[in-house]
């Protein structure tokens, strides 16, 4: 099955060590997947909350679809996600440590049906992420030097 990215959240491998990762499902109504279809989607402040045995994906912004008139969506609603009983329950017991969250990574559509890779995370310190920089830039660099010399 072919897969169209439509959304990433590219600051989320900058700002936290990725753990573990799923695919989850979302719940839309119709307006929504129409937008998401048309790419206008943002991850940038979403993140996965636990509540009542159900994943819900929250401050996902998906814009309001122009021709659905005064049947549109609220942009930030919460969206359930659809997951396993038993993944659902292995993430909260992982979130409950000390420094774990859930993140949406991206979202993209699979045999037409609109699914969301999240990650269990643990933050960055702001050491961790110049010491990641650092070597960011010792390998371009190193790159740059070979690349020269051939």
């Amino acid at each position: 099955m072919s897969q169209k990215v439509v959304a990433t959240n590219r600051k989320a491998k900058h700002e936290y060590f990725l753990l573990d990762t799923y695919e989850a499902g979302i719940v839309l109504k119709g307006s929504e997947i129409k937008s998401i279809r048309a790419g206008q989607i943002s991850l940038a402040q979403a993140y996965v909350s636990i509540n009542d045995h159900e994943a819900w994906l929250m401050n996902a912004h998906i814009a309001p679809y122009n021709e659905a008139n005064r049947f549109n969506h609220e942009p930030l609603r919460p969206r359930k996600l659809l997951l396993h009983a038993s993944e659902i329950r292995k993430l909260y017991d992982r979130v409950r440590q000390k420094g774990a969250t859930i993140v949406p990574l991206k979202v993209y559509l699979k045999g037409g049906l609109a699914k969301v890779e999240i990650a269990l995370a643990r933050g960055k310190k702001h050491y961790d992420k110049r010491a990641e920089i650092a070597t960011r830039d010792a390998q371009r660099e190193l790159d740059r030097h070979y690349k020269q010399r051939r």
